[in-house]
């Protein structure tokens, strides 16, 4: 323990019931002079790299993707005026974007051209129906202009009468039809192609506004698991402090600043594992000893390039060339990875593999873990510059934010000047702090025992058998049941052929995975519901980034959870 690095300094004693703040060992960066919003982070970067590329894309060549085309710094610039100035002379007002990432959309919303007005944007869910939003993201935020992928102009039109109010100009990311401005023209909506709505800012000068720190920048839009989603005013101050603290950061760690990809970890770590299984025997032992001997050269303090080089170049190389072949960097944030997962990437992709930990209402990243560190395994890290950190003691649970491993717990509000995250924390003696589980999906059962059930759906998803589960228990039961979507891939035909038996061998399953974590009694899952449909945003069982809307799934297999306790 004496060896342990600590990464964080105390900067506040702990008060009754509240633990000390802490804050990163790489202090606070000051404030960068001349940057008051978010408009002049890319101001200045044009200023300072011009010529250099900022914006690709790839092009479909006969039905295949070419090669990326790029747009200087220079470019986008010249390209987020001229869209600036058409969304003026459309009468300004705040803009919303339907559609997935494109170059439209960095240009147009979040990035630049909204910002070089000193306009809110609202980004919208590119995965929901507009009909499910618009109460919510165009009437609630009184959205005037909608930015819309070319597929998705019928879906904005649907939204009619409700946004009428405030709705006045539709603009395609591609081209109109002729019978989509017959549409517009009854809705009395002003409708756009991509180019026709450049054209408007053509010969047109607007001054731009002077932004301010305290000006809002965007309106976000939260997941909403508990009911509508929420939008969050987020002001330029808040994102200029986070790009200063993560520049600090990647100078800690003496990280260059860029980032190559992004990649969904789960899904790639399956994708690695299935084929080095269908590499033949030898292979396969030659894979698992470059494997092992690496992950323990860096257990013991070795980089990940210098904990095996050889085994890199001749062994890892095919999966990092996979990856392209220059990523450095990767990072993993909205669930915690497990363990296995993230030394598997650490090791076999040459890269960093840090997770991160923020909000919405955080402005994102507030805790990341560092490279070459494997003693954050299974954490996310630290404060990132320029945050406090701290927890409180949840006493009905006997969680004590003073002890030697304190774990905190939380409610989505502001209190004396702290945003209350909702998680339960736990600091590790390096200092990084683990997220344990969430205030809101706590409950008490009938003998007054409190469960974490999201702790429980992580040890339950350990069952290979089982892709996602949902466990409930209430204060009228002594109990645990739950919901699973099997892994047909893992159970095989074997379940179409042994109907009730499939259940049974999922409760032994359960049931033997939580007395391997040493569960308690009223821990373990007692009956089990197996749902062949996946959890979806079509049955509003799940958010836009997969997280489980708790109250909506009790709503829908309310049924079925009856059942189950009165079988048992």
């Amino acid at each position: 323990m004496a060896n342990i690095k600590r990464y964080i300094v105390e900067v506040e004693p702990g008060k009754p019931a509240m633990g000390p703040v802490y804050r990163s060992t790489f202090g606070v960066e000051p404030h960068i002079p001349g940057m008051e919003s978010c408009w002049d982070i890319f101001r200045m970067s044009v200023e300072k790299y011009p010529d250099n590329p900022m914006l690709g894309h790839r092009e479909i060549v006969d039905g295949k993707h070419g090669d990326y085309v790029w747009l200087t710094y220079k470019q986008v610039y010249d390209m987020v005026m001229k869209v600036g100035n058409a969304i003026r002379s459309c009468g300004g007002g705040r803009c919303s974007i339907y559609g997935a990432n494109s170059e439209g959309w960095i240009i147009s919303m979040e990035e630049y051209a909204c910002n070089a007005q000193g306009l809110y944007c609202v980004p919208s869910y590119d995965n929901l129906g507009m009909c499910q939003c618009c109460g919510i993201f165009i009437f609630h935020a009184e959205v005037s202009i909608v930015l819309s992928e070319e597929k998705k102009i019928t879906e904005v039109f649907k939204t009619f009468p409700k946004t009428a109010e405030y709705m006045k100009t539709i603009v395609s990311f591609g081209k109109v039809t002729s019978e989509q401005r017959e549409e517009a023209a009854k809705l009395g909506v002003a409708i756009y192609s991509w180019n026709e709505f450049l054209v408007l800012g053509d010969g047109k000068r607007y001054e731009l506004p002077v932004k301010k720190k305290s000006d809002i920048c965007t309106i976000m839009y939260t997941s909403g698991t508990t009911g509508d989603p929420k939008g969050v005013l987020i002001s330029n101050n808040s994102i200029v402090t986070i790009v200063a603290a993560v520049n600090r950061f990647l100078q800690g760690v003496n990280e260059p600043e860029s980032i190559h990809q992004f990649y969904t970890c789960t899904i790639f770590f399956a994708v690695v594992s299935l084929k080095i299984s269908s590499g033949g025997f030898l292979k396969n032992i030659l894979f698992n000893a470059a494997y092992s001997f690496k992950l323990l050269g860096m257990n013991n303090g070795h980089k990940h390039e210098e904990a095996a080089p050889l085994f890199d170049k001749y062994v890892f190389d095919k999966v990092k060339q996979g990856l392209g072949g220059k990523v450095r960097l990767i990072l993993s944030g909205a669930a915690p990875l497990e363990n296995h997962v993230e030394s598997y990437l650490k090791v076999v992709t040459c890269s960093h593999v840090l997770q991160g930990y923020g909000l919405t209402e955080t402005c994102a990243g507030s805790f990341v873990s560092i490279p070459n560190e494997q003693t954050m395994l299974g954490t996310v890290g630290l404060p990132v510059p320029n945050v406090d950190a701290r927890l409180e003691s949840v006493p009905e649970m006997g969680y004590d934010a003073l002890s030697s491993t304190p774990q905190d717990l939380t409610k989505e509000v502001l209190v004396d000047g702290w945003f209350h995250t909702g998680d339960i924390g736990e600091w590790q003696p390096n200092g990084a702090m683990e997220i344990v589980d969430r205030k809101k999906n706590i409950f008490k059962l009938a003998q007054g025992e409190y469960v974490a059930v999201e702790n429980f759906e992580n040890i339950y998803g350990l069952v290979a058998a089982i892709d996602l589960i949902w466990v409930y228990g209430n204060s009228f039961e002594s109990y645990l049941v739950a919901v699973v979507n099997l892994n047909m891939q893992a159970i095989g035909s074997w379940s179409n052929e042994n109907g009730l038996k499939v259940k049974q061998y999922i409760l032994g399953e359960l049931s033997k995975i939580g007395k391997e974590k040493k569960l308690k009694g009223f821990e373990i899952i007692r009956a089990v519901h197996l749902d062949p449909v996946p959890f979806d945003m079509d049955r509003d069982l799940i958010t836009p980034t997969f997280k489980k809307k708790r109250p909506q799934m009790l709503k829908y297999y309310q049924n079925i959870v009856d059942s189950m306790y009165k079988k048992k």
